[in-house]
């Protein structure tokens, strides 16, 4: 695989988690939280300019499921996201099973010493890291 920069996505209606990644070294890092000024409709101003400023070649956006697989009520939305930034920006979206991906997340953060409970945002940039990691390790799937 060519080296990539990539941005993953934790989208959630009220706040969506970004990180930064690259394929060369197969990892990625929380980078920011982004409110959504209206629930579920992201701030595509601040959207441009991350990706103005990373220039990613493709974008991983988690999507949320219930613990069996089935749909949850934020898949819908999670989908209608992904394909509105495929579209938007012209660029590959990769779509990575995230569940557990919150859990995770609050797990590290723990590890780390961050307070998850008092900063969500921390959880959801964290949740973005690792959809993005988990999309680095194994593209294909």
């Amino acid at each position: 695989m060519s080296e990539q920069t990539l941005l993953g996505f934790d989208f959630g209606v009220r706040r969506i988690g970004v990180a930064v990644g690259q394929t060369i070294t197969a990892s990625a890092r929380p980078l920011t939280t982004l409110n959504c000024p209206q629930r579920g409709v992201p701030d595509w101003a601040a959207l441009d300019r991350l990706l103005r400023e990373w220039q990613p070649q493709a974008l991983v956006v988690g999507r949320p499921t219930h613990a069996d697989g089935s749909d949850n009520s934020t898949t819908v939305a999670s989908d209608a996201f992904a394909r509105a930034l495929g579209d938007r920006y012209r660029l590959s979206v990769h779509r990575v099973d995230e569940r557990l991906s919150s859990h995770e997340a609050e797990t590290r953060l723990a590890q780390q010493g961050t307070r998850a409970r008092q900063k969500k945002g921390a959880i959801d940039m964290m949740a973005a890291c690792i959809i993005l990691e988990t999309w680095l390790a194994d593209p294909a799937a």
